[in-house]
């Protein structure tokens, strides 16, 4: 398995390199364009999550691409105060059952993560939190 790893400041102005590298890294796997775009929206929530929930001002953020023959994996680590998926899962209300205006701006993260993602996993680590997102080269878009 080959990795890249990349280490951004805590900061959104930076999560642009992150879609930049996931784009070629992606392209070259040869996933398909639906594909690339669906990872590049979940993989920036991710991001977005660790700038405005976890990291710390002066902080950084990890992104660690993992990609073999089947898959493309992206690790999100920041610095912040851990978050639990578990808690955050069982709190959220299902979104089906509501009307467009009745959600709450902001906490729509983690659902388009699953819908876009084929594995998401969420770990509470010694220092923060590291999302954990799968793609798999042949999973149907």
């Amino acid at each position: 398995m080959s990795e890249i790893r990349l280490q951004i400041p805590a900061h959104a102005d930076y999560i642009d390199i992150v879609r930049v590298c996931l784009y070629g890294l992606a392209s070259k796997l040869r996933f398909s364009y639906e594909a690339i775009e669906d990872m590049k929206v979940a993989v920036s929530e991710a991001c977005n999550n660790a700038v405005l929930h976890g990291a710390q001002p002066d902080g950084t953020i990890s992104i660690v691409f993992a990609s073999d023959e089947t898959s493309l994996t992206v690790r999100i680590s920041n610095e912040g105060p851990p978050f639990v998926y578990s808690d955050a899962i069982n709190e959220a209300s299902p979104i089906h059952a509501k009307e467009v205006g009745d959600l709450r701006v902001g906490g729509l993260g983690l659902y388009l993560m699953q819908a876009l993602m084929d594995e998401v996993d969420v770990i509470a680590i010694d220092h923060g939190t590291e999302v954990v997102l799968t793609k798999y080269l042949d999973a149907p878009s």
